[in-house]
């Protein structure tokens, strides 16, 4: 089928949830997708943060192949090999000591959320519940995350939300210390805030988060989902600032294109939950955990968390001289290969004109641009993203 067959297609039976593009990518190799109609493009969205090895990277590919070959599913009422083996890659490679594996970003938060609530009534009673979260954060889309994310545009029309959560502004110690008390149960922020503009909470600020965790007896929760796994260019987004969490949630980028979510944390932590307590039917199953195993072992056997601090500085740098030269270009923020251009004008009509050059790249709210490609990108991508958005760049300023 063609690309406008399947958007016909679609917009009869597919629900619409989602601002799509007109165009429906069909393959995808590296750096590299095609779409229905045979267009090639360099591939700066990468799923979303999903794709942090490329499209169809061998080992994934191999992977899912030969766990397809022996077991698609089965229940978390039995042990699964590769699941161990993922929960094991995750704990020796970060601060926690036990994994919860789901299908999302938005279920590692859910449970993080509960898993917070238990702790907090096994160990100071039941009226310590209340979880406080940034403004402009984003945390999923169930009726608890979506409550946790500080967004109201995103939680119009649900109400009535779940009660217990409260917002502060990024950055802002004092707010946050007038809003925790003897309720506080946890504090759940993003290091490097995606869907909220690509904004850096600053380590200093972590430092001090962490301090009044501690001082109110609360739980400090980061939400890795899209910064974490290599994408700052640390492993996790909590190295920058050595500030480690009590509980960290990962999805995205785990299993190289496969669904699948995690929630980590320490023993202690760990230890509220009880059999029966939390649960997931799909969660961990044989084949997402099988990829998760080899994509996460990509990561570290190919150095991509290095590649991912150079090429990001590579980008950051050719970012920064458009704001020297473009007046509707105004800020670069970031870290590694999240990327984010805050501008002075509408960022989608600049998607746009990119895609028909050959470049996909993202806009959040309408004035940022943001870039999520790849880990194993090369200086030549980057050249050419830079190239083509310096091209677009100029024909909008000079509309």
């Amino acid at each position: 089928m063609s690309n406008a067959e399947i958007v016909s297609k679609g917009q009869k039976y597919v629900m619409n949830t989602y601002g799509r593009l007109p165009m429906a990518l069909v393959k995808g190799e590296g750096s590299k997708v095609w779409d229905a109609d045979g267009h090639e493009y360099l591939d700066f969205v990468g799923g979303l943060a999903v794709n942090s090895l490329g499209h169809c990277h061998p080992k994934v590919v191999a992977a899912i192949q030969e766990q397809a070959g022996k077991l698609l599913h089965c229940s978390n009422l039995y042990w699964i090999e590769p699941q161990v083996e993922l929960a094991r890659l995750l704990v020796e490679n970060s601060f926690g000591d036990k994994v919860f594996f789901c299908n999302s970003g938005a279920e590692a938060n859910e449970g993080a959320l509960k898993l917070a609530r238990k702790y907090a009534k096994k160990n100071y009673g039941p009226e310590k519940y209340e979880i406080i979260t940034l403004k402009h954060s984003f945390h999923g889309r169930t009726l608890a995350t979506l409550t946790a994310t500080g967004q109201e545009k995103y939680q119009a029309g649900y109400e009535p939300l779940p009660a217990g959560f409260k917002y502060v502004p990024i950055n802002d110690l004092p707010a946050l210390e007038e809003s925790m008390g003897p309720a506080t149960c946890a504090v759940l922020l993003e290091p490097v805030q995606g869907e909220g503009g690509v904004h850096v909470s600053d380590f200093g600020y972590l430092q001090k988060v962490k301090e009044l965790c501690q001082k109110h007896g609360a739980l400090l929760i980061y939400d890795e989902v899209q910064c974490g796994l290599g994408r700052t260019g640390k492993l996790f987004a909590y190295e920058h600032s050595g500030v480690e969490p009590d509980i960290m949630t990962l999805a995205k980028a785990l299993a190289g294109g496969v669904a699948i979510g995690a929630l980590v944390a320490r023993e202690e932590v760990a230890r509220a939950f009880n059999p029966g307590d939390h649960a997931s039917t799909f969660g961990g199953n044989p084949l997402a955990a099988a990829a998760g195993v080899a994509a996460f072992s990509a990561i570290l056997e190919e150095k991509l968390v290095e590649n991912s601090a150079r090429m990001g500085e590579l980008l950051a740098s050719g970012l920064q001289e458009f704001c020297a030269r473009y007046p509707f270009t105004l800020e670069v923020r970031g870290l590694g290969l999240i990327r984010g251009l805050q501008l002075k004008a509408d960022g989608r009509l600049i998607v746009d004109k990119c895609r028909e050059k050959g470049v996909l790249i993202n806009c959040v709210g309408s004035d940022v641009l943001r870039f999520l490609p790849p880990l194993n990108i090369g200086p030549q991508d980057v050249e050419k993203v830079l190239q083509v958005l310096e091209e677009v760049l100029a024909e909008t300023e000079a509309v």
